[in-house]
């Protein structure tokens, strides 16, 4: 089977810890070279954010990365690329012409209105992940949330629109279903870990005098809620606590030492992928 991936923001190939760079680029990644070693033919369709990089790379784990032309070719914040969707959805659209694709699974909303552009008219089904959805966004950040005003109208519309829906819990099913997602249009296939990567076995990161290690890894971006760790922290005695990742983070240090925590909290910084298992 011929299959698109369409990643407008997350691409594969991205170094992982940068803005906007993190865990739907290794979903991405991973699900593409999942189905091409079970024989797939599978491209991934990615916005070129950069002028340099090659228009099509193959990559070792057997699948193709297309950089398709949309807006300037430079880096641009995710939530700014709405614009530039109908024009990444005409490129595919071309490409799928040429050379048509049997499934397309978009990744984040944008990608999802950018295939239904690409497949109108066809008979090609569009699959959708959607990875964050506006209405949980807005809940929790209020005034802070930049995604663009129109999200959850256009998050609507592709429930509408697409032919399904794979959600990563059952929680988001229920948002997908206030949205108007039919009952039994979604599958929940939950993100996983790559156990032959992280075992139990092996060299481990050395331990401070605590009982206990907690861990936290991932972009230290005030939506990921390290502060919620650091405050629970403060209710379990014995334990120190080990975040690993970037950018910098004053604001997380001032407020370790605001909860009287700062002696048990270390920050390492970004931690390589081929490093992160110990």
């Amino acid at each position: 089977m011929r299959i698109a991936l369409v990643s407008e923001h997350a691409n594969p190939l991205a170094a992982l810890g940068g803005e906007d760079a993190g865990g739907q680029n290794v979903h991405v990644a991973a699900l593409a070279g999942g189905l091409a070693r079970r024989g797939h033919d599978v491209t991934v369709y990615t916005r070129r954010d950069d002028a340099d990089v090659p228009a099509r790379v193959a990559c070792p784990d057997g699948y193709v990365v297309e950089h398709v032309v949309a807006g300037p070719a430079t880096h641009v914040p995710k939530d700014d690329l709405l614009p530039y969707m109908d024009e990444m959805g005409d490129r595919m659209r071309a490409r799928w012409r040429r050379r048509p694709v049997d499934l397309v699974h978009a990744h984040f909303w944008m990608s999802g209105l950018a295939a239904l552009r690409a497949t109108r008219g066809s008979s090609t089904p569009v699959v959708q992940t959607f990875h964050a959805l506006g209405s949980v966004k807005r809940r929790h950040q209020g005034a802070a949330d930049t995604s663009p005003p129109t999200r959850i109208e256009l998050e609507r519309r592709l429930c509408r629109d697409v032919d399904h829906v794979i959600a990563t819990c059952t929680d988001e099913v229920h948002e997908l279903q206030d949205l108007g997602l039919g009952t039994g249009r979604a599958t929940v296939i939950p993100c996983g870990v790559d156990v032959s990567h992280f075992t139990p076995d092996g060299p481990a990161a050395p331990r401070g005098t605590e009982d206990h290690r907690l861990l936290v890894i991932g972009r230290l971006v005030v939506r990921k809620g390290i502060g919620n760790v650091l405050e629970a922290l403060a209710q379990v005695p014995g334990a120190e606590l080990v975040v690993a990742g970037g950018p910098a983070p004053e604001r997380l240090g001032k407020l370790a030492a605001r909860l009287g925590v700062a002696d048990r909290v270390r920050f390492v910084g970004g931690v390589a992928p081929t490093r992160s298992p110990r």
